[in-house]
């Protein structure tokens, strides 16, 4: 596996830190979006696809209210394994929201726009992981 840039950043512990690599980042965005109910949530490797990104996790809420829960449920999830949020995007509107987590890019979608967008389709030679 090549080296990755977004570790976790080393928590101050008696065990020394912890560090996450990419493919867990990207399950801990996608469990915190499970825990907020979202729908449809994948996890999609891009690696060897994109320059920009190794990992999509894509999910959906129904609402704009319930897009902006999950978002806060990642961000706060990411926030407390203290890896670092490069940024949030498109928070206000909610119907396309970017969480950029370095070499993991979350996409959480208002419903009608995740089917209008379709980036399953469009990154259609990505593999899909499992979440866990």
């Amino acid at each position: 596996m090549r080296a990755i840039t977004c570790w976790s950043k080393q928590l101050k512990s008696d065990k020394g830190g912890i560090f996450l690599n990419v493919v867990e980042i990207a399950q801990l965005a996608a469990t915190a979006a499970e825990e907020k109910k979202a729908q449809d949530i994948i996890i999609l490797d891009i690696r060897g696809l994109s320059v920009f990104a190794d990992y999509f996790v894509i999910c959906h809420g129904n609402s704009q209210t319930q897009v902006q829960a999950i978002v806060n449920g990642i961000k706060d999830k990411v926030l407390e394994s203290d890896l670092i949020l490069k940024g949030i995007e498109g928070f206000q509107d909610a119907r396309w929201v970017l969480i950029d987590l370095g070499d993991v890019v979350v996409h959480v979608f208002h419903k009608d726009e995740r089917e209008f967008y379709d980036l399953e389709r469009l990154w259609g030679d990505a593999r899909q992981l499992k979440v866990q």
